[in-house]
């Protein structure tokens, strides 16, 4: 019954939320099923763990990786494509290897632009892309 409580905590979740907010519930399901994958291959547990990987690789490549803008996101959507490429192949290492440190390590490169992009007043004005925000001086 918990898990039909969450799926439409989920489901309403998205269908509220801004741009801004999509983005950040990616980057948390992201780390969250980094989390999951990590338990579950420390416990060996190799089912839940595949299933845990897959659902942060779908979240990077069609969802963060996808909502890319790459003409108006100039070189950070360049450098941000680059990185989401990179974490796919470590969290495929990571599942084919067994390895919990490629896990650990595509925690660490998400959790700090996850952050950043919490850390930006959201506009409601503005595109869905993360790779298009604004630094203001």
């Amino acid at each position: 019954m918990s898990n039909v409580y969450r799926k439409v905590d989920v489901e309403t979740g998205v269908n509220g939320a801004s741009p801004h907010h999509l983005i950040t519930m990616l980057f948390n399901g992201a780390l969250d099923a980094i989390a999951q994958a990590r338990g579950a291959m420390l416990n060996g547990q190799i089912e839940q763990k595949c299933a845990a990987i897959n659902k942060c690789l779908s979240i990077v490549d069609e969802g963060l990786k996808a909502g890319l803008d790459q003409r108006a996101g100039g070189d950070l959507a360049q450098q941000l494509d680059m990185l989401y490429a990179y974490i796919a192949t470590r969290l495929t290492l990571a599942n084919l290897r067994n390895d919990p440190a490629a896990l650990e390590e595509c925690a660490n490169l998400l959790t700090p632009i996850r952050d950043a992009w919490m850390a930006i007043a959201p506009n409601t004005e503005a595109p869905a892309s993360h790779a298009t925000m604004r630094i203001q001086a």
